[in-house]
Parts: C-alpha cells; sequence; structure tokens
C-alpha cells in the first residue's frame, strides 16, 4: 500500500519538500489527549491508545512530530523514509 501523507510543518524531522510526510508512521489523537500526554507519547503506543473522538478536525494532534535536527527523532518508534 503506497499512502501520501501532506504535512505544513516544515520544522518537523519527517518533513519533506511539496509538504510530504515522510515519517514510515504518524500517529494522530485528539487535542486532549495531546495536551495531557508527554512529547514521549507517540506510535509507539498507538496500538494500545484509547478513542479519541473530535467534532472537527480542529480538535486533533500529529504526535509524530519531532522538531528537525533533535535527539528524539532516534527514540519514537518512527523513521524517516527515503
Amino acid at each position: 500500500m503506497n499512502q501520501e501523507i501532506y504535512c505544513s510543518v516544515s520544522s518537523c524531522h519527517y518533513w519533506d519538500s511539496g509538504n510530504h510526510c515522510k515519517a514510515n508512521k504518524i500517529f494522530v489523537v485528539s487535542d486532549d489527549l495531546g495536551v495531557q500526554e508527554p512529547d514521549t507519547y507517540d506510535v509507539m503506543q498507538a496500538s494500545t491508545a484509547p478513542q479519541t473522538p473530535t467534532n472537527n478536525c480542529m480538535e486533533t494532534c500529529c504526535k509524530t512530530f519531532v522538531l528537525k535536527g533533535k535527539p528524539e527523532v532516534k527514540v519514537d518508534g518512527a523513521y524517516k523514509q527515503s
């Protein structure tokens, strides 16, 4: 399955030209859960995370985000695809 994920957050390690997300996995939660959990709550917890329904896209949060150049990129359970 070849999917394209788009993201305009160019400060993210996984961002690539054309607003492509190059993470091999992404984890999206509700803003409420995103605020409650630390940055280390990411793709490693995705399969056991509670359901977090929202009413619109403005209430969602990408937990795969890692700031470019930060060491956390090696511990989040995702990698940047070529």
